[in-house]
């Protein structure tokens, strides 16, 4: 009897990709954890330059994991500066129509 493997990542019809802002950085991240320990590494690639980085981190606990991975980002230089234009960008966008998209 053949297993199915179950989509961690839901495929998304390109008609709705068509409807999304571009693609501003790729980050692949691969997590090992034996229990004790959790490695996270990977790779990340801001879109528009195409510069590519590569990132390590570790963690006793998840939530230690998610802050240390989330520190070692912003520390990227590519990256941290893809997030604050992304971020100043729609901000700007936001007060210039009325703040429309707010939730």
């Amino acid at each position: 009897m053949a297993s199915r493997k179950k989509q961690l990542v839901p495929r998304v019809p390109p008609a709705t990709l068509a409807d999304e802002p571009p693609v501003v950085a790729r980050l692949v991240v691969e997590i090992r954890s034996d229990g004790k320990r959790t490695i996270a590494r990977g790779a990340l690639e801001e879109a528009q330059r195409g510069e590519h980085s590569s990132i390590r981190v570790e963690g006793t606990t998840p939530t230690q994991l998610a802050l240390s991975l989330v520190r070692a980002l912003l520390q990227m230089p590519a990256f941290a500066g893809s997030v604050v234009q992304t971020l100043l960008t729609g901000r700007s966008k936001n007060l210039t129509d009325g703040g429309a998209e707010r939730e």
